[in-house]
């Protein structure tokens, strides 16, 4: 009695033990395949579509192919005809009931917007037609938005460190992109066109901001236009106003102010500078 007690124990342990292997192998089956259908199910949107052509030349117009196309459906394990028709419900001809009426797929000006009701299309240009991401692609409206916010927040950037920009630094950069208008206009006409620079051109703006020759080249252009400094006709040599004692010689194919910034930078133009900088305050 004892023996068949025993048995009966281990057969009992043994079928749990079978049971607990195949729950555990039937929930490692729904790990692995249920995010697919997951996916699957929610990963069509219903939405309006914008396609583009690729490349760098887009004709008038364009005609796309929308029969003669075949996409294997891994699902039903064979190649199917897939043909794009007027009255049909669906692109697989193996599914069509009836007659087709052929429709066409015409790109102008090198885009094609396709608004959400029409369903066929959409799939075709987005999931089976052989020219995507080939011939044309479809806008990524989500790569669209971060590009569009990462603009805003360059501009807003760029914008608030203008508010916050005192004079002197809003004049070099001002001077950079205008010239030597910048010396005739006043302190609000200059934070003004500073505040718009900034809104139009905020990548350009930051990088002037950033960039420390700036402020020296503001200061060699200032102290030329007083004359505490003087640049010859061909833009070689700067020397002295008061008494044309030479100061540097511009490398060749450099530009003149730019070099001078590099200049004040050495031991010796960095003394100029403190001298150039006391005259102008």
């Amino acid at each position: 009695m004892a023996k068949k007690q025993v048995k009966a124990k281990a057969k009992v342990k043994a079928t749990e033990e079978v049971a607990t292997s195949t729950l555990a192998a039937n929930e490692m089956v729904d790990v692995i395949i249920e995010p697919k259908k997951i996916k699957s199910k929610n990963s069509w949107e219903i939405k309006d579509r914008f396609y583009y052509l690729t490349g760098n030349k887009s004709p008038l117009s364009l005609r796309l192919k929308t029969s003669g196309m075949f996409y294997f459906d891994e699902e039903a394990g064979y190649e199917r005809e897939v043909l794009y028709t007027r009255n049909q419900k669906t692109l697989f001809v193996d599914e069509m009931q009836g007659q087709r009426q052929l429709a066409q797929i015409v790109f102008s000006n090198g885009t094609l917007m396709v608004p959400k009701n029409m369903q066929t299309l959409q799939k075709l240009l987005s999931i089976y037609h052989p020219h995507k991401n080939k011939l044309y692609a479809e806008r990524d409206d989500v790569a669209v938005a971060i590009d569009e916010m990462n603009d805003l927040q360059l501009e807003l950037d760029a914008m608030n460190a203008a508010a916050n920009m005192d004079i002197d630094q809003a004049e070099a950069i001002m001077r950079a992109e205008i010239g030597s208008e910048v010396s005739r206009m006043s302190s609000k006409e200059l934070k003004r066109d500073l505040l718009l620079f900034a809104r139009n051109n905020p990548e350009l703006f930051l990088e002037l901001m950033n960039d420390d020759n700036i402020h020296l080249r503001n200061v060699g252009i200032k102290a030329t236009e007083a004359s505490i400094i003087s640049l010859s006709p061909d833009n070689r040599t700067f020397t002295w106003g008061s008494t044309g004692r030479k100061l540097m010689t511009v490398p060749f194919d450099e530009h003149p102010y730019s070099a001078l910034a590099a200049w004040f930078k050495t031991d010796e133009g960095m003394e100029v500078l403190n001298s150039i900088e006391k005259r102008l305050n």
